[in-house]
């Protein structure tokens, strides 16, 4: 009996880790004042608002966070707030949920230390990208994961030649995932082709690895064809509706996943029209939740381009 007592827990806890990373997560915005400084308030109201709107996880201090702008104790806030507010909605609602907490860098060893960092604040797991600027090879790029796989945290391999410069091939990939502690990546490589090799050579071989889109407007072929969710930049002002999206489309409830992502499919395209974060900030502006804010380099949209976001917002009714 005893025995059995102990698989049981065992069998609750591995499927709460196969379901962990399965869903969809919110890229959290970092909101700013006229000043450049943060504001610390919008974001709980935010971090609150998201937890209320049934997100299924955060990602804080990812891209879209514009992380690379921040200082180190502005990130510890930012933590600490996230942290505060998921463990209270956690203890309330009797609900687990994950936090995919940011720890990229084009520096190995900063990467390390960020993602000792997650491990001490009690992460779920980490956002780990390619290695940007400096173009590694695939040598070094597996090295990179290597040695952020040794910290003991779940990691997530962020994959956005967009933004890197470079594309972490499926065949690459397949050897990265061999490194203790990979447990998912986040495929914003935009080629659908691309992500469905992924999930062919090497979700289908293990389960339990996570295929999580990094497009929005992907969200629906990449879950169709086998992935697990979304890592999301209009869940920001839209937590609910891409929650439903993404749920009903694990559900294989096609027909109403279908209906909500060509009713949201304006506004996944307008999200990006002036750039991330900008353009989901000032769509955010317009709603009051937040100022439009952004720091250097990035600045803030034009006005050609509010007038897209804006008349996507109406039109997808948000």
């Amino acid at each position: 009996m005893a025995y059995l007592h102990k698989l049981n827990i065992w069998n609750v806890f591995f499927c709460g880790f196969m379901t962990m990373f399965r869903g969809a997560f919110t890229a959290l915005v970092t909101p700013m004042l006229e000043d450049g400084s943060v504001d610390y308030g919008d974001f709980r109201k935010l971090v609150k608002s998201q937890l209320e709107g049934g997100i299924n996880g955060l990602v804080p201090l990812g891209t879209t966070a514009e992380t690379p702008t921040l200082e180190e104790d502005e990130e510890d806030k930012i933590i600490e707030i996230v942290f505060e507010e998921v463990r209270a909605f956690e203890k309330a609602n009797n609900k687990k949920i994950p936090i995919i907490l940011g720890a990229g860098s084009n520096c190995t060893k900063d990467a390390v230390r960020y993602c000792e960092r997650a491990k001490k604040a009690g992460a779920d797991a980490v956002l780990v990208v390619t290695p940007y600027y400096n173009k590694p090879s695939d040598e070094g790029i597996y090295r990179h994961f290597e040695a952020v796989s040794k910290v003991g945290i779940p990691v997530v391999v962020y994959n956005i030649q967009g933004r890197t410069g470079r594309n972490i091939e499926t065949s690459l990939l397949e050897r990265i995932v061999q490194v203790p502690n990979m447990v998912a990546v986040k495929e914003a490589s935009g080629n659908v082709s691309q992500m469905m090799d992924v999930i062919a050579k090497i979700k289908l071989k293990n389960p339990d690895f996570a295929v999580l889109s990094g497009d929005d407007s992907l969200s629906l072929p990449l879950i169709a064809a086998g992935g697990d969710g979304v890592i999301s930049v209009v869940s920001n002002i839209a937590p609910t509706e891409v929650t439903n999206l993404v749920q009903s489309a694990l559900n294989d409830d096609m027909s109403k996943a279908r209906e909500l992502h060509y009713k949201l499919l304006p506004f996944f395209k307008a999200a990006f029209v002036d750039g991330n974060p900008s353009s989901i900030k000032y769509a955010m502006s317009t709603k009051g939740m937040i100022k439009p804010c952004v720091r250097l380099p990035l600045v803030e949209v034009k006005e050609s381009a509010k007038s897209v976001i804006e008349n996507a917002l109406k039109e997808c009714n948000l």
